[in-house]
């Protein structure tokens, strides 16, 4: 079982920035890619970027490319998203989950096996 609390979120105006935190606990010692998704109201979760088990691999959706960058620090099992140039449509609850094996780019949902609760990230025009 891995246990993931994400932190960070909050009211940002258009243009700055965000950092949102997911924190790992359980059976960390496995190997595992660590992933963000997010919801807007009425819409589908959707992919936002993956990093791998060392955090040298990482893979973003076209709409947060050059604008998100996802680090990880696997001393602190914690990952961390960093949010840049923010618009209204990143308004959405962030979500941190987990699969499980080694790197692959993996967009579905349903291939991550352990979920956070969400962060809400709200972005005023």
């Amino acid at each position: 079982q891995v246990q993931l609390v994400e932190s960070g979120g909050g009211l940002v105006q258009a243009g700055g920035s965000l950092r949102v935190s997911c924190a790992a606990s359980g059976r960390t010692s496995r190997m595992f890619v660590m992933g963000w998704f997010r919801q807007a109201p009425g819409k589908e979760r959707e992919f936002v970027a993956a990093i791998s088990d060392g955090g040298g691999l990482t893979y973003y959706a076209d709409s947060v490319k050059g604008r998100f960058t996802l680090s990880r620090d696997n001393a602190k099992n914690t990952a961390y998203l960093q949010m840049n140039s923010l618009k209204s449509e990143d308004t959405a609850i962030y979500y941190c989950a987990v699969r499980l094996g080694p790197w692959e780019r993996v967009v579905r949902s349903d291939e991550y096996r352990y979920w956070g609760q969400g962060t809400q990230v709200t972005v005023s025009s």
